[in-house]
């Protein structure tokens, strides 16, 4: 009995010293792993890389940052992050956070960023060669307005045909709800790369509908932002080739 108690103990010490083993393989390779990062972005950041200095900010008309909205509260990162994208050239950010805490900073964003005013359901993404920085602030209530009054629409637009032409089986399709959503001022433009900030590799809510061809590149935490990774990133997405099915 002995010695099948001293056995399991045996045992239960071998599995604590493998699981210890592998737990030190795997935070050293993460470790590694974030000095090679870090390093990275310190070579870009000083123009060493040189195939990250001529950046094609043509392909990214319009931008999205989706930020968890724990992280959403740093305002001072935000906006250093939106002056670095100013800088390389793009024109129009749409910030998304799910539970507007974004939205509340607007004022003191558009006051600390340089040419920042609001970005306008009506308006186009400005071109790449004007002057001017414009930003959208959403979060996920207005998604689900969007939805509630689009479908309201829809309902008011099928009952006046039904009344025409006394058509009862009418079926919506994906287009007329994209224009029901237009029609409400809900419509806005879609993104062509979203980068995401915080622990989640989701869009975190982002309007579905507005992210049908999107690229979503995942950053990590706000608070380890770094220049060279967004330059990265934006690079990254410069250099694939988006297939457009009919």
């Amino acid at each position: 009995m002995t010695i099948k108690v001293e056995l399991q103990k045996i045992g239960i010490l071998g599995l604590q010293l493998i699981w210890i083993f592998l737990h030190c393989i795997v935070s050293s390779f993460y470790f590694l792993v974030s000095i090679a990062t870090t390093l990275e972005s310190y070579l870009i950041s000083c123009g060493f890389l040189r195939k990250y200095n001529h950046l094609d900010i043509n392909r990214v008309q319009y931008l999205a940052i989706v930020v968890e909205s724990d992280e959403a509260y740093n305002t001072l990162k935000i906006i250093e992050l939106l002056q670095w994208l100013e800088s390389m050239g793009i024109r129009s950010v749409c910030l998304y956070d799910a539970e507007g805490v974004l939205k509340q900073s607007k004022e003191i964003i558009l006051k600390k960023v340089k040419n920042a005013s609001v970005f306008q359901e009506t308006d186009e993404p400005l071109q790449l060669n004007c002057k001017g920085f414009t930003l959208e602030f959403i979060s996920a209530s207005d998604g689900k307005e969007a939805v509630a009054r689009a479908a309201s629409f829809l309902l008011k637009d099928k009952w006046r045909k039904t009344n025409m032409s006394g058509d009862s089986n009418q079926c919506f399709s994906e287009s007329q709800m994209t224009e029901a959503l237009k029609a409400v001022g809900c419509g806005g433009p879609d993104p062509d790369l979203i980068l995401v900030y915080g622990p989640s590799r989701c869009h975190l809510g982002f309007p579905a509908w507005r992210i049908r061809y999107t690229e979503i590149i995942h950053m990590g935490p706000l608070k380890s932002k770094k220049y060279g990774s967004l330059v990265k990133a934006i690079y990254k997405f410069t250099m694939v080739r988006q297939n457009y099915g009919k």
